[in-house]
């Protein structure tokens, strides 16, 4: 019984040094792990209907009011202004709506609903958007407003602007 106790003390000496010696030497480096959030924004509208203009009684001393809305998508922490154009339709700086082949109905676009901030293209007219607070979409209303009085001829009128949001 000896022996077999002394063959076993020295198998258990064997693995032990042999553990050691696969261990060896060894060295360790920090590996960097880095990305970039972008800045990014997106912009879907919904039209303005004013429905029925009536230029001999409703709306001969009344305007016509309609609304819409922008829609914008942004990166969290993104700041953004929101454009709109004069239309395709219009003379200088006055919106027109165009019906048949030459009838016009002039209109205008707000940023408020007291229709007092026109809403256009240029630095002083754009939307100023705070900082986007997270990813979720945010509306902004468009107020709309057919001049009163107007000699409109008889037809669908319809103009085309273009919204456009710089980030």
């Amino acid at each position: 019984m000896r022996r077999r106790v002394i063959v076993l003390a020295g198998f258990v000496v064997a693995v032990v040094g042999a553990e050691n010696r696969l261990i060896a030497q060894s060295a360790s480096a920090s590996l960097t792990v880095s990305a970039n959030v972008s800045k990014n924004c997106t912009i879907t509208t919904a039209p303005v209907n004013f429905g029925l203009y009536d230029p001999i009684a409703a709306n001969a001393t009344a305007p016509l009011d309609g609304t819409g809305t922008v829609t914008i998508t942004c990166t969290k922490g993104s700041t953004a202004t929101v454009a709109l154009s004069v239309g395709s339709n219009a003379e200088g700086t006055t919106r027109r709506m165009l019906g048949g082949t030459a009838a016009y109905l002039t209109y205008e676009l707000y940023k408020d609903s007291n229709h007092s901030a026109v809403w256009g293209d240029t630095l002083d007219t754009a939307l100023d958007v705070p900082a986007a607070p997270n990813r979720t979409p945010r509306d902004f209303p468009v107020y709309g407003r057919v001049t009163a009085g107007q000699d409109a001829t008889v037809g669908n009128y319809t103009d085309t602007v273009v919204a456009t949001v710089n980030f």
